[in-house]
């Protein structure tokens, strides 16, 4: 039990001092979607510590996902008139780069002959790990390589977003939020909030409508 307590205040402890340096300097490289994970890797490696043993205070924090993302229906409740407002515009564009993403998987699986677990975890990319995780297996995928995707797809929309953003001059804020919530799931809506608040609130909505969206689809990969 002191262990698990321990694991807890390591990881809470290694959170904060990055997410401190990162309010200092919001440089990608420093973001603690990044660098948290590395930090505590090289941990559990060089002490010899195996995940199940740190998983053992790790899988308290796990189980506060599910409350930490009801949060987010916070800022959706204080910009709903604006989501209400440009519904239709928001539902179309989600509807459009979701099925845009989902074709390009499926070309790029045949162009290259992927295996089935790599276009499993390709289909997932934009949906939110722990859908990604549950879906996975029941369509032929292998749960930590579709993990995997879904992270690295994160954080390449996390670092290239805002720079697209910013080079394409896009000054909407909703064109904001529904680019970083469809393309890049949990972490664009992360970068989402640093843009603006209502970024952050069509991001979620968003990342909400894009993973329901890429779920209707699935049926037609494993058919």
């Amino acid at each position: 039990m002191i262990s698990a307590a321990a694991y807890i205040v390591l990881t809470v402890l290694i959170y904060w001092t990055v997410k401190r340096v990162y309010r200092w300097k919001k440089l990608f490289v420093l973001s603690p979607l990044l660098i948290v994970p590395v930090v505590i890797i090289c941990i559990l490696a060089f002490g010899h510590i195996s995940f199940d043993t740190y998983n053992e205070g790790g899988r308290w924090l796990t189980g506060m996902i599910g409350p930490a993302t009801l949060a987010l229906a916070v800022p959706l409740y204080k910009n709903f008139s604006m989501l209400k407002k440009h519904a239709l515009e928001i539902v179309t564009a989600v509807a459009a780069g979701s099925g845009a993403g989902f074709l390009t998987a499926l070309g790029i699986a045949h162009l290259f002959h992927l295996s089935k677990p790599l276009v499993a975890g390709l289909l997932l990319r934009s949906t939110t790990t722990p859908i990604a995780i549950a879906v996975s297996d029941r369509i032929g995928g292998i749960s930590s390589v579709t993990a995997v995707i879904v992270l690295l797809t994160g954080l390449l929309g996390m670092s290239v977003g805002p720079v697209m953003i910013r080079k394409l001059h896009i000054r909407s804020e909703i064109a904001q939020g529904v680019m970083m919530g469809t393309s890049a799931h949990t972490a664009g809506t992360y970068k989402a909030f640093e843009l603006s608040g209502l970024s952050g609130a069509i991001s979620t909505i968003c990342m909400i409508l894009s993973a329901f969206i890429t779920l209707l689809c699935m049926p037609l990969f494993v058919m």
